[in-house]
């Protein structure tokens, strides 16, 4: 089998699956990725391209294994790390990412925290990950990259990592429209004065089963080895 086509992991943060900030999120982008289930939702329109994803913020992003690697390996390496990291909780706020909407840390600490926290994942699984082709990465290389980006991207096979890393819950497509971006903005920041804190209580494992398929969240990994919570 062509490598490219190959099932791709991706060790993100997702919220506890009994939580409001779970089901919201969820609701909002139309799409469950733990049961697949598709959710009639008015943001529908300006939601396409998270939706494959899932609801979550990114910590190691997708990758395909290295030969001699299995789901059991990763599944290993990434319950190790999860059961390393304390919970907390974290205050949030919706902004604008260039065209994007997205939920970010309220706070610079958190934001430090979790740069920290995406790099000791990233170091821990590294050995698992087969990195890109050299023509690959290439390909990647866009228009506006600083040198740093692009020096990340042929070493670690990924632009946004390290000092490069920011955390962040995409909540819609690339918009034109700054009115739209503003509005989904404003709908968030009501949203998050009735949810509170975002829970970071775990991570969890997603699979893109093939090129282009909605990934699904297949092993939720709790900080502390403690349970999910509402």
């Amino acid at each position: 089998m062509n490598a490219a086509a190959k099932p791709r992991v991706a060790l993100y943060y997702a919220p506890p699956a009994s939580s409001a900030w779970w089901r919201d999120g969820c609701a909002w982008l139309g799409r469950d990725p733990e049961n697949g289930r598709e959710i009639a939702t008015p943001a529908h329109d300006v939601t396409r391209a998270p939706r494959r994803y899932g609801w979550h913020a990114t910590l190691v992003a997708p990758f395909h294994m290295a030969p001699g690697v299995e789901f059991a390996d990763v599944l290993a390496c990434a319950r190790a790390w999860a059961s390393a990291v304390p919970r907390f909780e974290m205050a949030v706020k919706a902004a604008e990412l260039e065209r994007f909407v997205a939920l970010r840390p309220a706070e610079e600490c958190d934001d430090a925290t979790l740069r920290t926290l995406a790099a000791d994942a990233l170091q821990a699984l590294h050995a698992l990950r087969a990195m890109p082709s050299r023509e690959s990465i290439e390909r990647r290389i866009a228009a506006g990259m600083s040198a740093r980006q692009i020096e990340l991207l042929r070493t670690w096979g990924y632009p946004y990592v390290f000092e490069e890393y920011r955390f962040h819950m995409t909540l819609s497509d690339s918009l034109d429209d700054a009115n739209t971006r503003a509005a989904i903005v404003s709908e968030w920041m009501r949203r998050i004065d009735t949810l509170g804190p975002l829970p970071m209580h775990g991570a969890a494992l997603f699979i893109e089963p093939e090129p282009g398929a909605p990934f699904t969240l297949w092993q939720r990994l709790p900080f502390n080895n403690a349970q999910d919570v509402a």
